[in-house]
């Protein structure tokens, strides 16, 4: 196995097919670092098969293998996940890291890119959103129309991981690699900063759709909320105090789905949880077993009884329910809708859309329109996706239950069953 770097991060690629990637992080600890690595290695599309951490308190050695794409950016994500890891060891610098990492960032700067394609196709916005996430812009709205010569209109709006879009290069970049992914199709691009009202906007709540209740966004069993897939993926959840006298045991076994173990470790996150030591053993696309060595924040077991039982049912339905899918109306057209929780931390799910896209693109269904924001229940905040269905094509007959039900299993990295 070659080595990319021996830093803080280290990255071992696969020497044959059939091998995993090995990916190595040794940084000072902090409360939910193994979930911001985790929801870096989810973001590059890499599945994690097999995983060990351990900590003492003040330092932290993370082993994760993965599979995945061939064209992985390794020396991309070698840097991000370098990004992320405290850089030194002393307790001082580490406080201080977490109090920084909790003060509230300014709301990242929005870019409009509206460009013209002398055709549609099922599947074009998909094409558009992986050329956009290879270069690391997020959306946050796309609106499609038709010009009356036939053209196809996309108004994307966009933020920059790198912050780099207001730069001359950074929008040539933006442009080339949309006319590589696009070819023929693409015709010109116009990118400039969005205006104020725009940004207010779109940082504003999403309403919901009037079918929508409450209900589907209790985040310990979703009521009215079920799929005939959900059956066939049994969790089972178990806490035991008696078998180390330091920490909390937890023991889970369920079926893999896409961002397994970020679903897992962002939930002890939010709760407050350090973990101590971690063992993942699975399969992918078959059953894994994970083992947990927990403490609170203070440094104790996990004791009190309603907190032992609000943490395993939140487990349970991250593990089952991590987003919510549905498929509606809005007037005569078709809407399907996605939501998923967002992070105490305010970070959301990876690949969301595009999954969503993927899915509408082996459906052969055209997107209309776009809306992605942020909508808050009972005091949590949730990340909305409002997809307007294109109708007019004529292929467009599939019944509504069969939509949501891929779009859900591209999401989950599911089978039918």
């Amino acid at each position: 196995m070659g080595l990319l770097n021996d830093d803080m991060v280290i990255i071992s690629e696969a020497e044959k097919e059939g091998d995993h990637n090995v990916i190595a992080v040794n940084c000072p600890d902090r409360i939910g670092i193994g979930c911001d690595i985790c929801r870096i290695i989810f973001l590059f599309g890499l599945s994690i098969v097999k995983g060990d951490t351990i900590t003492d308190g003040k330092w932290c050695y993370m082993v994760f293998w993965v599979y995945g794409e061939a064209n992985t950016n390794w020396n991309l994500l070698k840097n991000r996940l370098s990004d992320i890891c405290p850089s030194h060891s002393s307790t001082y610098e580490i406080k201080n890291y977490i109090h920084d990492e909790h003060k509230q960032p300014l709301p990242p700067k929005i870019f409009q890119l509206k460009f013209w394609c002398s055709c549609d196709g099922n599947g074009l916005l998909h094409d558009v959103t992986e050329a956009l996430h290879q270069l690391e812009l997020i959306i946050k709205r796309v609106k499609i129309s038709t010009t009356p010569d036939g053209k196809k209109m996309h108004l994307v709006f966009v933020t920059d991981t790198r912050k780099e879009l207001h730069t001359t290069e950074r929008q040539q970049q933006t442009k080339v690699h949309l006319k590589t992914i696009l070819g023929d199709k693409f015709m010109e691009c116009e990118i400039e900063l969005a205006g104020s009202e725009i940004m207010a906007s779109l940082h504003g709540s999403l309403s919901l759709p009037s079918g929508i209740t409450e209900d589907i966004f209790n985040l310990e069993s979703p009521k009215g909320y079920q799929s005939s897939t959900l059956a066939s993926y049994p969790v089972s959840i178990a806490l035991d105090n008696k078998f180390s006298l330091s920490h909390s045991l937890f023991q889970i076994s369920c079926w893999d789905h896409k961002g397994l173990l970020y679903d897992i470790l962002r939930t002890f996150k939010d709760y407050n949880i350090q973990v101590s030591y971690g063992k993942l053993r699975g399969k992918p696309k078959g059953n894994f077993n994970v083992e947990l060595f927990i403490t609170q924040a203070d440094g104790k077991k996990l004791m009190d009884p309603k907190k032992k039982i609000a943490l395993c049912c939140r487990l349970k339905m991250e593990l089952l329910y991590p987003l919510r899918v549905t498929v509606g109306s809005r007037g005569p057209d078709t809407e399907l809708f996605v939501a998923n929780p967002v992070e105490l931390s305010g970070t959301g799910r990876p690949l969301v859309f595009y999954d969503i896209t993927h899915s509408c693109k082996s459906l052969n269904i055209s997107i209309f329109s776009v809306e992605i924001g942020r909508h808050i229940i009972r005091d949590r905040e949730w990340e909305v996706y409002r997809i307007l269905l294109d109708e007019s094509d004529d292929n467009f007959s599939l019944p509504r239950k069969k939509i949501e039900e891929s779009v859900r299993n591209t999401l989950m990295d599911w089978e039918y069953k």
